[in-house]
């Protein structure tokens, strides 16, 4: 039986890419230091024979005893109101952690899967993006500890590619949604229905006329479960190219909640990228993968397991006490 560590394991996406790899007859091990990643997500698993969970942070230094086939690094806050208030922690799972990692995977002689973004690209000049795009990245801006982190994940990887040999991927995640995501975590999609179901007015930052590509999680966790068992070490784009507008994207959540709010306007945050879609050539020439849910359908989805949670975490104020994770040094 094949064994898979996925750090990240009890955050949104990491939560399910364990039942995906549960589901093919893996052994998996779960690791997750909890400042952003919920137990409840992987609580279904914790009586399964074939899962274990390991409470550690991956930017110290990670065993695993045992044989491991497989990494996956998909431990790093990816909200930007988680990242701004927690910077270093950012900047450390993305370069500690990763290092941690490579170590790790290269003593076990496993292959490694890392988490990257569509934020390397920054506020992309070319569009659609493709993996020779290099990005306009601005590293000293607010979003730089998140981008730039990402972008480190990448050239270490690289390097343990080139120079050890080590068996590596990289997949470059676009805009993804889905049940288990956080209501109130500050991503665009999560907050809009929040504020729907709340009552509130729909919040867009600018002039709505931005762009994102949402890709639905089963499609996302096919495609990265594709890219991991394919021979192809280079960063390869993984989303839905099926690009909205934010302003229109706030209209089709008001028709699916079938609320009658406004849409209100706040200046937009700085260096908040203006266009996001994913070129996925690669994807359907190496993988033969590409996006099968549509997003209507994908919403309702989404819609209904939000709407299924208790009252109170409507209300609830997700954003952690990160004071204990603040460095001193």
């Amino acid at each position: 039986m094949k064994r898979i560590l996925i750090t990240g394991a009890a955050g949104f996406l990491g939560s399910h890419l364990c039942d995906r790899f549960i589901k093919e007859g893996f052994c998996v091990v779960g690791m997750d230091n909890l400042i952003t990643g919920n137990m409840e997500n992987i609580e279904h698993l914790m009586s399964h024979e074939n899962f274990e969970f390991y409470h550690h942070d991956v930017s110290k230094y990670v065993h695993v005893s045992g044989k491991l086939d497989y990494i996956l690094h998909f431990a790093s806050p990816a909200s930007p109101i988680d990242y701004l208030k927690i910077p270093i922690q950012t900047l450390k799972v993305g370069s500690l952690g990763t290092h941690n990692l490579l170590g790790l995977a290269r003593a076990k002689s496993a292959r490694m899967l890392i988490a990257s973004t569509s934020e390397v690209y920054g506020d992309p000049l070319v569009h659609p993006q493709t993996e020779e795009y290099y990005g306009n990245v601005n590293p000293v801006g607010p979003r730089g500890v998140y981008d730039e982190a990402k972008r480190f994940q990448e050239a270490i990887t690289m390097a343990y590619h080139t120079f050890h040999g080590l068996e590596t991927r990289i997949v470059r995640i676009f805009n993804t949604y889905g049940p288990r995501m956080r209501l109130n975590d500050g991503r665009v999609l999560p907050a809009f229905i929040g504020q729907a179901l709340r009552g509130e007015d729909l919040t867009v930052f600018g002039d709505g006329s931005q762009t994102r590509s949402f890709c639905y999680v089963d499609d996302q966790v096919e495609g990265i479960y594709r890219l991991l068992m394919s021979d192809y070490p280079y960063p390869v784009n993984i989303g839905n190219p099926d690009e909205i507008s934010i302003a229109q994207f706030a209209e089709e959540i008001i028709e699916l909640t079938g609320t009658n709010q406004k849409v209100i306007y706040e200046p937009l945050p700085k260096d908040d990228p203006m266009q996001r879609q994913p070129n996925i050539t690669k994807a359907k020439e190496l993988l033969g993968w590409e996006p099968k849910v549509d997003r209507k359908e994908g919403l309702k989805i989404t819609y209904e397991y939000f709407k299924s949670l208790p009252e109170e975490k409507l209300y609830k104020k997700e954003h952690k006490d990160f004071s204990k994770y603040i460095d001193k040094d």
